[in-house]
Protein backbone atom coordinates (compact mmCIF):
# COMPACT_ATOMS: atom_id res chain seq x y z
CA UNK A 1 0.00 0.00 0.00
CA UNK A 2 1.27 3.02 -0.80
CA UNK A 3 2.06 6.47 2.07
CA UNK A 4 -0.06 9.59 1.56
CA UNK A 5 1.33 13.07 0.82
CA UNK A 6 1.19 14.72 4.35
CA UNK A 7 4.33 11.89 4.64
CA UNK A 8 3.20 11.20 8.69
CA UNK A 9 3.28 7.34 7.52
CA UNK A 10 -0.09 6.68 8.14
CA UNK A 11 -1.55 4.72 5.14
CA UNK A 12 -5.31 4.17 4.40
CA UNK A 13 -6.80 0.62 3.49
CA UNK A 14 -7.55 1.60 -0.57
CA UNK A 15 -3.68 3.27 -0.96
CA UNK A 16 -5.35 6.20 -2.36
CA UNK A 17 -4.21 9.33 -1.23
CA UNK A 18 -6.32 11.64 1.48
CA UNK A 19 -7.47 13.75 -0.98
CA UNK A 20 -9.36 11.20 -3.08
CA UNK A 21 -10.51 9.21 0.13
CA UNK A 22 -14.25 9.37 0.63
CA UNK A 23 -15.49 11.99 3.41
CA UNK A 24 -16.46 9.04 6.29
CA UNK A 25 -12.89 8.00 5.91
CA UNK A 26 -11.81 11.47 6.85
CA UNK A 27 -13.91 11.72 9.16
CA UNK A 28 -12.99 8.02 10.62
CA UNK A 29 -9.37 7.62 10.08
CA UNK A 30 -7.84 4.28 10.68
CA UNK A 31 -4.33 3.51 10.34
CA UNK A 32 -4.65 -0.26 9.27
CA UNK A 33 -1.17 -0.81 9.70
CA UNK A 34 -1.58 -0.07 13.51
CA UNK A 35 -5.16 -1.14 13.54
CA UNK A 36 -3.67 -4.95 13.69
CA UNK A 37 -0.66 -4.45 15.46
CA UNK A 38 -0.49 -6.24 19.04
CA UNK A 39 2.92 -5.97 20.94
CA UNK A 40 4.53 -8.96 22.69
CA UNK A 41 3.80 -7.77 26.28
CA UNK A 42 0.06 -6.96 25.40
CA UNK A 43 -0.25 -10.37 24.26
CA UNK A 44 1.80 -11.92 27.11
CA UNK A 45 -0.74 -10.15 29.28
CA UNK A 46 -3.82 -11.29 27.46
CA UNK A 47 -2.35 -15.41 28.14
CA UNK A 48 -1.61 -14.51 31.67
CA UNK A 49 -4.95 -12.89 32.51
CA UNK A 50 -6.79 -16.02 30.51
CA UNK A 51 -4.45 -18.47 32.43
CA UNK A 52 -5.17 -16.98 35.76
CA UNK A 53 -8.99 -16.72 34.79
CA UNK A 54 -8.87 -20.95 33.91
CA UNK A 55 -7.22 -21.09 37.36
CA UNK A 56 -9.51 -19.28 39.26
CA UNK A 57 -12.55 -21.07 37.54
CA UNK A 58 -10.77 -24.67 38.44
CA UNK A 59 -10.38 -23.48 42.01
CA UNK A 60 -14.01 -22.31 41.94
CA UNK A 61 -15.34 -26.10 40.93
CA UNK A 62 -13.00 -27.75 43.29
CA UNK A 63 -14.32 -25.02 46.33
CA UNK A 64 -17.97 -26.09 45.03
CA UNK A 65 -17.43 -29.53 45.42
CA UNK A 66 -15.51 -29.31 48.25
CA UNK A 67 -18.53 -27.56 50.04
CA UNK A 68 -21.08 -29.65 48.77
CA UNK A 69 -19.50 -32.74 50.00
CA UNK A 70 -18.69 -31.23 53.48
CA UNK A 71 -22.51 -29.69 53.45
CA UNK A 72 -24.19 -32.96 52.95
CA UNK A 73 -28.18 -33.54 53.90
CA UNK A 74 -28.33 -35.21 57.30
CA UNK A 75 -29.99 -38.11 58.19
CA UNK A 76 -33.76 -37.48 58.42
CA UNK A 77 -36.23 -39.90 59.59
CA UNK A 78 -39.14 -40.21 55.90
CA UNK A 79 -41.67 -42.73 57.04
CA UNK A 80 -42.68 -45.65 59.46
CA UNK A 81 -42.36 -48.81 57.38
CA UNK A 82 -45.71 -49.81 58.59
CA UNK A 83 -47.21 -46.23 56.81
CA UNK A 84 -45.52 -48.42 53.49
CA UNK A 85 -47.44 -51.68 52.79
CA UNK A 86 -45.64 -53.76 50.09
CA UNK A 87 -46.12 -52.53 46.34
CA UNK A 88 -46.63 -49.16 47.98
CA UNK A 89 -44.54 -45.74 47.47
CA UNK A 90 -45.11 -41.99 49.12
CA UNK A 91 -43.81 -38.83 48.17
CA UNK A 92 -40.99 -37.02 50.44
CA UNK A 93 -39.14 -33.89 50.36
CA UNK A 94 -35.06 -34.53 50.96
CA UNK A 95 -32.68 -32.45 51.22
CA UNK A 96 -34.51 -29.76 51.16
CA UNK A 97 -38.73 -28.87 50.72
CA UNK A 98 -38.48 -28.50 47.41
CA UNK A 99 -36.75 -31.65 46.18
CA UNK A 100 -39.57 -33.85 46.11
CA UNK A 101 -38.20 -37.98 45.99
CA UNK A 102 -40.08 -40.95 45.45
CA UNK A 103 -40.09 -43.71 48.15
CA UNK A 104 -40.91 -47.04 46.86
CA UNK A 105 -41.57 -50.36 48.85
CA UNK A 106 -41.31 -53.53 46.65
CA UNK A 107 -43.48 -56.32 46.91
CA UNK A 108 -40.64 -58.27 48.48
CA UNK A 109 -40.49 -55.66 51.80
CA UNK A 110 -37.38 -53.84 50.18
CA UNK A 111 -37.08 -49.86 50.08
CA UNK A 112 -35.71 -47.90 47.19
CA UNK A 113 -36.09 -44.31 46.76
CA UNK A 114 -35.04 -41.65 44.53
CA UNK A 115 -35.89 -38.13 42.87
CA UNK A 116 -38.98 -37.67 41.71
CA UNK A 117 -38.14 -35.11 38.59
CA UNK A 118 -37.36 -36.79 35.43
CA UNK A 119 -33.96 -36.56 33.86
CA UNK A 120 -35.31 -35.17 30.94
CA UNK A 121 -37.26 -32.61 31.31
CA UNK A 122 -37.95 -32.95 35.13
CA UNK A 123 -41.38 -34.16 34.73
CA UNK A 124 -42.85 -36.12 37.99
CA UNK A 125 -41.94 -39.51 37.53
CA UNK A 126 -44.88 -42.32 39.07
CA UNK A 127 -43.91 -45.89 40.44
CA UNK A 128 -45.35 -49.03 39.10
CA UNK A 129 -44.13 -51.38 41.01
CA UNK A 130 -45.86 -54.36 39.48
CA UNK A 131 -43.91 -53.82 36.18
CA UNK A 132 -40.72 -52.95 38.43
CA UNK A 133 -40.38 -49.67 36.61
CA UNK A 134 -40.82 -46.20 37.27
CA UNK A 135 -42.62 -44.00 34.70
CA UNK A 136 -42.37 -40.68 33.35
CA UNK A 137 -45.98 -39.92 31.83
CA UNK A 138 -44.35 -36.50 29.96
CA UNK A 139 -42.68 -38.67 27.39
CA UNK A 140 -42.85 -42.14 27.79
CA UNK A 141 -39.27 -42.47 29.67
CA UNK A 142 -39.22 -45.41 32.12
CA UNK A 143 -36.62 -46.20 34.50
CA UNK A 144 -35.81 -49.36 36.21
CA UNK A 145 -37.01 -49.50 39.59
CA UNK A 146 -34.52 -51.33 41.60
CA UNK A 147 -31.12 -49.27 39.77
CA UNK A 148 -33.57 -46.30 38.81
CA UNK A 149 -31.26 -46.33 34.98
CA UNK A 150 -33.39 -45.45 32.34
CA UNK A 151 -35.31 -48.31 30.01
CA UNK A 152 -37.04 -46.63 27.60
CA UNK A 153 -37.82 -43.04 26.06
CA UNK A 154 -35.87 -39.80 26.19
CA UNK A 155 -34.09 -39.92 29.77
CA UNK A 156 -30.45 -40.78 29.21
CA UNK A 157 -29.48 -40.53 32.84
CA UNK A 158 -30.30 -42.22 35.66
CA UNK A 159 -33.04 -40.95 38.58
CA UNK A 160 -30.81 -39.46 41.58
CA UNK A 161 -30.33 -42.01 43.89
CA UNK A 162 -31.30 -41.32 47.70
CA UNK A 163 -29.40 -43.41 50.32
CA UNK A 164 -31.79 -45.14 52.87
CA UNK A 165 -31.04 -46.88 56.19
CA UNK A 166 -33.92 -49.01 57.71
CA UNK A 167 -33.42 -48.66 61.78
CA UNK A 168 -36.17 -49.15 64.85
CA UNK A 169 -38.83 -49.44 62.62
CA UNK A 170 -38.13 -45.90 60.32
CA UNK A 171 -36.95 -45.65 56.94
CA UNK A 172 -34.22 -42.54 57.60
CA UNK A 173 -32.83 -41.30 53.95
CA UNK A 174 -29.10 -40.03 54.23
CA UNK A 175 -27.95 -38.58 51.52
CA UNK A 176 -28.29 -37.83 47.46
CA UNK A 177 -26.16 -39.72 44.91
CA UNK A 178 -26.80 -38.24 41.51
CA UNK A 179 -25.16 -40.46 39.56
CA UNK A 180 -24.56 -39.88 35.54
CA UNK A 181 -24.30 -43.72 34.36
Amino acid sequence: MSRDRSGDGKRSPDGKPEAEQPPWRRDFPIDTAQDAYVARRDYAKFLVLTSLAFVVGQFGIAFAGLKRAIARAPAREVARVEDIPPGGAIVFHYPGPHDPCLLVRDVDGSFVAYGQKCTHLACAVVPHVDKKRIGCPCHEGAFDMATGRPLAGPPRRPLPLVKLEVRDGAVYALGVEDRTV
